[in-house]
């Protein structure tokens, strides 16, 4: 019994010592990703504020981000993201909904600005005593998390870090680079122009199922840098449920949100649409998606979404889609002795409301589409891409290529051929 009592206290003397080793005080990642594409030119009957670009041009994005990550207590973290982002997307970034460059922000200025993307504590509650590894990856630090537990964020952050992930179709400096490729096409997710918020995420997280709610700040204006401070009458809410079924997932979300926003039928009654004319307070905008992930092997994975907003109210945050679906397969490099390269195929189809349409047909534009008027369909897209593993210190480049069908939902404009090459380097 003695020599029992011994070992067993041995054994729990390691796996303290053990645990206490596993749990990172801190961690430092970087990223960095230089996006270049160029595109011929569009055939076009007509063009206005917002159209892509009937001239041949090329355009680079370039943004780099350090993620610094400190554990202020056992079950409390600390996440601080200065970034830099500079360049700019083709056309201004406007005249195509599922723009082509997911690094691309709509900020104008094309130098290089440094400016603090996150900065949010979160505290895990635990509420099992089985536990299990948390891996040392950006904005994650390594440890032992409790397998059921809350959790809560607080502080500025991206809803898409928490929101609609998918492991096949979510990132654009490793994955898809198509805006409509990185999350739900009309998840209109509260962001500023360049993609951050303020607000507070709960989450609930046990192995059979996880919920996730968040109330976030929306732009003072329509995909705006500054956030509305006006919490009573201008904020988002979202919603979200994960479920896994052995090598599926399936994520099911809302959301909600309310802001100063023009209507999309009262603007193209005017004699001179203007959707920033008819903008107020009391109007809201909601939406529904749903998200598939399929794994066959650990090569060969295919995901789907599909999501739809009301598309009443002026598209806000995010870009302007009222509904979408897409479809993708990724397949890794196992195959041809490639294990570090991955190359994806996706499809995605675009749409917006009745009331977006007679807008836009009127002579209406948004912060992204415009063209002065509209002969509609729906705005179809394929995106290939090849990511390349160069070497050892992580390093990946990746040739893309997407041919998008009327570009802006338009008939009389297109079809546009954008190819590109991303560089992206982590560590």
């Amino acid at each position: 019994m003695k020599k029992v009592l011994t070992l067993t206290l041995l054994l729990l003397s390691y796996k303290g010592f053990a645990q206490k080793r596993v749990n990172q005080r801190f961690n430092f990642h970087f990223q960095q990703t230089v996006v270049t594409q160029y595109q011929p030119g569009v055939k076009a009957s007509y063009s206005g504020t917002n159209s892509f670009s009937v001239k041949a041009e090329a355009q680079t994005s370039v943004t780099s981000t350090f993620f610094v990550g400190v554990r202020l207590g056992k079950n409390t973290e600390f996440y601080f993201n200065p970034e830099l982002a500079g360049g700019s997307g083709l056309s201004r970034a406007t005249g195509i909904a599922g723009f082509p460059n997911g690094e691309t922000f709509r900020v104008g200025n094309p130098k290089p600005t440094v400016y603090v993307g996150r900065a949010y504590i979160r505290q895990y509650i635990p509420l099992s005593k089985e536990t299990g590894p948390v891996e040392d990856t950006p904005n994650q630090l390594r440890g032992l998390h409790s397998a059921r537990y809350l959790s809560v964020v607080l502080g500025k952050f991206s809803l898409a870090d928490f929101f609609d992930g998918n492991t096949y179709s979510h990132d654009p400096r490793t994955q898809f680079l198509n805006w409509s490729l990185m999350s739900n096409g009309a998840y209109d997710y509260a962001a500023n122009v360049r993609g951050y918020t303020q607000g507070i995420m709960l989450e609930y997280v046990n192995p059979s199922y996880s919920v996730r709610y968040a109330a976030a700040q929306v732009p003072q204006e329509a995909n705006g840098a500054k956030l509305d401070k006006h919490l009573g009458k201008a904020l988002s809410h979202q919603v979200e449920i994960e479920k896994p079924f052995g090598n599926s997932k399936i994520r099911l979300s809302g959301f909600f949100n309310r802001a100063n926003m023009g209507n999309y039928a009262l603007a193209a009654r005017m004699q001179n649409p203007d959707i920033t004319a008819t903008r107020q307070y009391s109007r809201a905008k909601a939406g529904l998606g749903a998200n598939f992930e399929q794994k066959f092997s650990d090569d060969l994975g295919l995901f789907a979404r599909y999501s739809f907003n009301d598309g009443r109210n002026e598209t806000w945050a995010f870009t302007e889609i009222d509904r979408s679906t897409s479809v993708g397969i990724v397949l890794n490099g196992t195959k041809w002795h490639r294990e570090e390269d991955t190359i994806g195929m996706a499809l995605v189809a675009n749409g917006i409301s009745k009331d977006h349409r007679a807008y836009l047909n009127a002579g209406g534009i948004g912060f992204m589409v415009g063209d002065g008027k509209l002969n509609y369909r729906t705005e179809d897209i394929v995106e290939v891409y090849y990511r390349y593993y160069l070497h050892e210190d992580h390093f990946w480049i990746s040739p893309d290529y997407q041919f998008i069908m009327h570009p802006a939902y338009n008939k009389d404009r297109g079809p546009a051929n954008v190819f590109g090459a991303r560089v992206h380097v982590e560590f």
